[in-house]
């Protein structure tokens, strides 16, 4: 009976990375924390989006178990964070791995690291 309930459990896991991976901007989010750690600001600044649309997205991978946030000050920062699945690991594995063929990633990996040199930011 536990190794069912495990069984449903993981399949969840793997549907939930699987939504939230299905969505672009969420996919570039996760290359772009393929570097580590990071401020949403920084991601705000390198997918010149919106913060809360940033935000938002960010919300969606923490659900799915994708990423783990922490706050410093006013600032949350975050980070990926191993899944329970195989398969949603495997996944983010693999969008990292492959990031540079991403359309933008390389600039917004550029936007992203002169955002991360600024010494006022974050603060």
């Amino acid at each position: 009976m536990a190794s069912s309930a495990a069984a449903v459990k993981a399949s969840a896991s793997v549907e939930r990375a699987l939504l939230a991976l299905s969505e672009p901007t969420r996919v570039r989010l996760i290359a772009l924390l393929g570097a580590g750690e990071t401020c949403v600001c920084h991601l705000v600044t390198a997918l010149e989006l919106p913060q809360p649309v940033v935000s938002r997205h960010l919300g969606v991978l923490r659900r799915a178990g994708l990423v783990a946030a922490r706050r410093d000050g006013r600032w949350m920062w975050y980070r990926l964070v191993p899944s329970a699945s195989r398969l949603a690991r495997a996944l983010v594995d693999a969008v990292v791995e492959h990031r540079d063929e991403l359309p933008g990633h390389a600039r917004a990996a550029q936007r992203c690291e002169r955002s991360q040199a600024r010494p006022d930011c974050c603060e």
